[in-house]
């Protein structure tokens, strides 16, 4: 590694027109930092992470490829933890929204900018992978003096694009060091490893947003046909080309020698133009056939090898008492349990007079999805905005509620900025663990539900607002109030009716919730999962502390680990298949060294989970 003022003296050359030895893409980059962004080499640059509300803004636009994503990226980090690598997953602005790493490296992370939140854009950070793979939409590797900013000389970082459906720039994924070997060859695997992911990430994608559509999947020999084909498409009844999968595709096209102009350009297409065959034909193409017989021709002439997935027809789901007459998003929420179906008509009769709700329920229930269902029912055309009001800084937190006006503070925007409740304008502002909203603030927010109106700090002129009030707490709100951790007259105002969520563990409709999630994860990856006798039996037998939570990311899982789609005992978390040899919980916080954020990870429960259990084992203490 050179030394910071070679790096600059570098740099300038090749601003000034000089050859470089260096990839094309990095001196690219280089020149667009210098001429376009204006930025200077020698003036080194803390790494960048945004603001929490901020964060969320990201991550709530991102929501649907975040959970897309996500078993692929715990696959990925298993394969490459080992070594200390980072994942980032940055939206199409370098925002990184989701995050693996390891918990003892946390402080050096953030430092780094190696973290949830880190904004990686080319303007802001100079010349770094994600960056450099949102501009030039290709895969990179930027390692350690390939980046511009020398505060960063020390990172090796590998990107791979993840592009939607149609074409368009979704994500990057990326896979960082702190340190690495120093030839730049060293990350040749990790750069195999990001692209494949990418591809894995917008198979799944695909698969997912395909509704009542076809999807045909390609590969250039029938050995991994059905299991990791390289490329795919959706095609609607008509034959016509809806959605593809456009890193696979441009690929598969390349070593094929087969001309495609761009990906994009086959939208709306019909696939007889591309193939030797008509919508008509596909059924021939499905599992069932033998891969190596399932050969699509072109012009006459074999080409690859496909395998073809019908549209998804989901049944209605199965019911124990008379169906609901409840809207489709509250519906939804049960599958037969009559204490579901008796809180969705409930909500449904109260979100449509607008009336404020608080939802009590053990952490992961389904609070904030309860919220979502009213708010996708009942919503004016304003949005959904979620506040967790126990993970925003006490100092952070009345600012990003209600806004500030221009130079209101050391540190502010100079324009000011638009608070969380004033975003929510016509919308739903769903307060979470309200019970952890400091006291001074309580007043505040009492005056925005009495008054309809809110006033940013360091302004005086009120704004109008207009939204519906759901909040949600694990606490009992009426023991903090005769604690006098919390008015009383604001807990009135919100609790102007509550509904109850049900444990997990209390539901009735435990069998038809779980064959739902595997069918909504099936349909995320393309396969079809099921469960052994035992597995199903483990699974209903257990407590389920976590809730939905818990059981969503034990199946998530269970199915990444099973490679014929049926899910056995021996694919299940350890506290599910020894339930009565879970380690104490003081045991796997140390485990941890200390790191509640980790072992709530491993456990697949929230932080606050954690919280409650340590709480109670030392009351039993």
């Amino acid at each position: 590694m050179i030394s910071t003022e070679s790096h600059v003296k570098e740099i300038e050359r090749v601003a000034a027109g000089e050859h470089s030895g260096r990839d094309t893409s990095v001196v690219q980059s280089w020149l667009r930092c210098v001429n376009d962004y204006k930025l200077d080499p020698a003036e080194a640059q803390d790494a960048y992470i945004v603001p929490q509300a901020i964060l969320r803004e990201h991550q709530e636009q991102a929501e649907s490829l975040i959970r897309i994503s996500r078993a692929g990226l715990a696959a990925l980090y298993d394969q490459i933890a080992a070594d200390d690598y980072v994942l980032l997953l940055s939206d199409a602005r370098g925002v990184a929204v989701d995050y693996l790493g390891n918990p003892r490296l946390d402080d050096e992370l953030r430092q780094a900018g190696l973290y949830l939140g880190a904004e990686w854009s080319e303007s802001r950070a100079g010349t770094c992978a994600v960056g450099a793979c949102l501009v030039s939409r290709e895969p990179v590797v930027i390692h350690q003096d390939d980046h511009f900013d020398s505060t960063h000389t020390r990172l090796t970082c590998t990107a791979a694009p993840i592009f939607n459906t149609h074409g368009g720039l979704a994500a990057v994924l990326d896979m960082s060091q702190l340190s690495s070997p120093v030839a730049k060859t060293s990350q040749r695997l990790a750069l195999h490893l990001a692209k494949a992911t990418a591809r894995r990430i917008e198979m799944a994608n695909l698969v997912a947003r395909t509704g009542d559509d076809w999807v045909l999947r390609l590969a250039r020999t029938p050995d991994f046909l059905d299991t990791a084909p390289d490329a795919a498409l959706s095609l609607d009844g008509a034959g016509r080309i809806t959605g593809l999968t456009p890193s696979g595709l441009d690929a598969l096209a390349r070593s094929l020698g087969f001309a495609i102009d761009t990906p994009q350009a086959l939208i709306g297409m019909p696939i007889s133009r591309l193939f030797d065959i008509e919508i008509d034909d596909l059924p021939a193409f499905m599992r069932g056939q033998p891969a190596g017989e399932r050969l699509l021709h072109a012009n006459g002439e074999p080409l690859l090898f496909a395998s073809a997935i019908s549209p998804a027809r989901r049944p209605a789901p199965k019911t124990l008492a008379p169906r609901s007459t409840s809207p489709n998003a509250l519906a939804a929420m049960h599958h037969g349990d009559p204490a579901m179906q008796t809180l969705a008509r409930s909500a449904t009769k109260l979100a449509a007079r607008g009336i404020p709700m608080l939802i009590q329920g053990e952490t992961g229930s389904g609070k904030e999805i309860l919220a979502r269902a009213i708010h996708d029912e009942y919503n004016d055309g304003g949005r959904f905005v979620a506040v967790n009001c126990a993970a925003i800084p006490e100092h952070l937190i009345e600012s990003e509620l209600f806004g500030y006006v221009a130079n209101a503070f050391t540190g502010a925007a100079r324009k000011g900025r638009t608070g969380l409740i004033e975003s929510a304008q016509g919308g739903t502002l769903f307060l979470d663990e309200i019970g952890d909203m400091p006291l001074a603030l309580q007043t505040r927010l009492l005056r925005v539900l009495s008054e309809n109106e809110v006033v940013p700090v360091g302004g005086v002129e009120p704004r109008p607002v207009k939204l519906r009030v759901v909040s949600a707490t694990h606490q009992s709100l009426r023991d903090l109030v005769e604690a006098g951790r919390f008015r009383e007259d604001l807990y009135y105002r919100l609790n102007a009716a509550t509904l109850s969520l049900p444990a997990l563990r209390e539901r009735q409709d435990f069998d038809a919730l779980l064959a739902h999630m595997l069918g909504e994860i099936g349909a995320c990856y393309g396969e079809c999962y099921r469960l052994t006798p035992d597995a199903a039996r483990r699974l209903a037998r257990y407590d389920w502390p976590g809730n939905l939570r818990e059981l969503r990311n034990a199946l998530e899982v269970a199915s990444a680990l099973t490679d014929d789609g049926v899910i056995a005992t021996r694919h299940l978390p350890e506290a599910i298949i020894r339930p009565g040899a879970t380690p104490d919980i003081q045991a796997q916080l140390a485990e941890c060294d200390g790191n509640v954020s980790e072992l709530a990870r491993r456990l697949g429960v929230d932080r606050s989970t954690v919280h409650r259990r340590l709480k109670r084992l030392r009351a039993a203490r």
